[in-house]
């Protein structure tokens, strides 16, 4: 255990007439869900019913696998989450577009309304009162609605009404940009170090998406152990990293930071320190599927602890999580499990994985040198990663297609060929493997002949190009690639960054069962704009029992230090330190390759 002491996307609707809509994904088809959701909310739907078609779109934007595949086999049904009436509803959607049900809704209320419940301090009621009284559809007719101050004039609405949405707005406006979780961690990690400077302060430890680990963050909740929360407020709302004071009050205080998130300092005292962390962890569909475990059992969970349903009796007060989990009858699951995912039926099962973790990497098998588009050298590459503990590295600078990154034409790569091995001569305990990080054409040849490929240890096959192919050929052009033989590991596999390139259109199934017939590996990337494999896809990847690579894919020795975000991705997807090649001492890595059939020879 550790401590530290939204717009609607527009659907695709390319619909075969035969069969289901190929162009369906299955975050479109999620989405409906969600929409289908708001609105019934709106409506003032059965809680019950909200929640499952909430579950629903969680569980299917996890699946790997497209809908129209698992449709097609008639099992959609054996979705978790996923029963008679869900199905039905998906094959609809596959099929046409949308689904009856979700059609009715939208007769009575615009799917545009749904935008108001992202909106602060806007629920259900309040969107269907300003739509039943002003017609407001959408956030911009709200904005206008409030600058024109028809809400305070407005019958039942009034002044106080209308200061809440405008406030509401401003945070709307403000929480709407998410950041990476390679800025929202760091600067988490220095207000928490300066905090702990505080002799107020006991445990520490940052909450929510954060803590979960997920890609990007809206927001950061941090919860305090302290019997002086106000001594902490003061130390808090003073530091560096705080741009405005948001509110302060004697249980949280809120502030914005000088990178534009929101972050929350929530006190509490020790008797309910694991009780808070846990509440504001969450993931909502893990914390509510707990609850419904403790009514079940007749109990209730909360922030402040365990209690007996009908008797005024204290389980737990949650000192620590793993009292809130024990007073269910589970052991504590880490963070990043933490999505209603299946970690809830594995930790009854006693089945959790014993996830990967950051001493378990013995070596880094992507990263660049001045040889290419790095900015160091191979000799300060390989002091920065002894340093880390590592004893073993590959080098893999560019291949000669990548000219603007200074990619290397056959004679370079063969020259720097000959400085590795006379640098692996020199060296004791660590190993240098020669390797090169090689472009997929276009009709998916590799940028090197076999005669090169044959004289490096490992080859990272990635795609840097032509980005905007078909599915159907971007798919070819990666299993052509793949079925070689010559790949060991696939860098990058989906091509996105999270900040400005979606992923390519691929169809992954595939990309998964040539990798796993050559017994490629597929690269977690650890840079915090790329992140790929996502958690979902490294989760598909080690189901069907696809090695992983964690790699930074690191241009300068600093940047060795990402491993840790990629190693957030694998144990997101559950990833354990056998599904990963450079968890594996050296000699185990030379085996593996060996194993493959990989171009590796002895060191001169």
């Amino acid at each position: 255990m550790e401590y530290w002491v939204p717009s609607t996307p527009s659907l695709h609707h390319y619909i075969s007439r035969f069969g289901y809509n190929l162009d369906m994904r299955n975050q479109d088809i999620a989405r409906i869900f969600e929409n289908i959701a708001d609105l019934l909310e709106i409506k003032g739907g059965d809680v019950y019913r909200v929640r499952a078609y909430r579950k629903a779109a969680s569980v299917i934007e996890s699946q790997a696998e497209p809908l129209e595949e698992i449709a097609r086999r008639r099992e959609l049904e054996r979705i978790p989450g996923v029963g008679e009436s869900i199905a039905e509803k998906i094959r609809d959607i596959l099929e046409t577009g949308t689904t009856p049900y979700y059609e009715a809704l939208k007769a009575q209320y615009p799917e545009s309304l749904a935008e108001l419940l992202h909106i602060p301090n806007i629920g259900p009621r309040t969107a269907k009162r300003l739509y039943d009284k002003l017609g407001i559809t959408s956030v911009e007719e709200l904005r206008q609605a409030a600058k024109e101050h028809r809400i305070s004039k407005a019958h039942d609405l009034g002044p106080e009404m209308e200061a809440t949405v405008l406030k509401g707005l401003e945070l709307y406006e403000r929480r709407s940009r998410r950041l990476s979780l390679g800025i929202a961690l760091p600067l988490a990690e220095e207000v928490v170090d300066r905090l702990k400077q505080c002799p107020q302060v006991g445990r520490i430890c940052p909450a929510g998406s954060l803590r979960r680990r997920r890609e990007t963050i809206g927001d950061i909740d941090i919860v305090v152990e302290t019997s002086d929360p106000a001594s902490v407020s003061r130390a808090f709302v003073q530091l560096p990293q705080v741009r405005e004071v948001i509110e302060t009050g004697p249980s949280m205080v809120s502030v914005w930071t000088r990178h534009g998130l929101r972050m929350d300092l929530r006190f509490s005292d020790t008797e309910h320190f694991g009780a808070l962390l846990h509440h504001f962890t969450g993931g909502k569909m893990h914390n509510l599927r707990l609850r419904g475990m403790a009514r079940d059992a007749g109990l209730s969970i909360s922030e402040y602890g365990v209690t007996r349903l009908g008797a005024d009796e204290v389980v737990t007060t949650g000192r620590t999580e793993d009292d809130i989990y024990g007073a269910l009858g589970l052991p504590w699951i880490p963070p990043e499990l933490r999505e209603d995912r299946g970690e809830i039926e594995a930790a009854m099962e006693n089945r959790l994985p014993r996830l990967v973790e950051i001493d378990d990497l013995h070596g880094d098998l992507h990263m660049h040198t001045q040889a290419s588009d790095g900015a160091d050298t191979i000799e300060d590459m390989v002091e920065a990663a002894k340093a880390r503990g590592y004893c073993y590295v590959a080098i893999c600078d560019h291949s000669e297609m990548q000219r603007i990154a200074h990619g290397m034409p056959p004679e370079k790569l063969l020259a720097q060929i000959e400085r590795v091995r006379t640098l692996n001569r020199r060296l004791k305990d660590f190993r240098v493997l020669i390797g090169a990080e090689v472009d997929i054409r276009k009709d998916g040849s590799l940028d090197y002949d076999a005669s090169v490929l044959e004289r490096l240890d490992i080859v990272v096959a990635s795609i840097h190009q032509r980005y905007k192919m078909s599915r159907e050929q971007m798919t070819e052009r990666i299993v052509r690639a793949l079925s070689t033989g010559m790949v060991d590991i696939f860098a990058h596999p989906t091509g996105r960054l999270i900040s400005s390139r979606p992923p390519y259109e691929v169809e992954m199934d595939r990309v998964f069962e040539a990798a796993l017939a050559k017994s490629v590996a597929l690269e977690i990337n650890c840079n915090p704009d790329r992140l790929d494999l996502n958690d979902i896809y490294v989760r598909a990847a080690k189901e069907r029992g696809i090695k992983l690579s964690i790699d930074t894919d690191a241009h300068g020795t600093e940047e060795l230090a990402n491993i840790r975000y990629g190693l957030a991705m694998a144990r997101r997807g559950w990833a354990e330190p056998s599904d990963v090649i450079n968890a594996r001492q050296l000699d185990a890595l030379l085996d593996w390759l060996h194993s493959r059939g990989s171009r590796l020879r002895a060191a001169a």
